[in-house]
Order: C-alpha cells, then structure tokens, then sequence
C-alpha cells in the first residue's frame, strides 16, 4: 500500500481504494481516501 500526507491529522496514512490518476502537466499521480477519517488524499508519483 501506498502512504500520502493526511492534511487534516497532519501525519502520513494508508490509501485505501488508491487510483492512478494523469494530471494535466501529464505527471502521474495517486488518489484515494484516508484509511482512518475519510479525507481525499492525493501523492503526486515520480517520472
């Protein structure tokens, strides 16, 4: 599993149900949700 900062508990957590996703600057990206309050979280992927 993958881990983003959570900005509402500002620590870093588990994507759960995580998507790769395509910016429109072409980077590729990861969305999902925070395991333990249900935030949007989101990492930005390298090259």
């Amino acid at each position: 599993m993958s881990e983003a900062y959570c900005m509402k508990e500002r620590t870093k957590r588990e994507i759960s149900s995580p998507q790769e996703v395509t910016l429109k600057n072409g980077r590729r990206a990861l969305q999902g949700t925070c395991t333990s309050c249900g935030t949007k979280l989101f990492k930005i992927l390298g090259k």
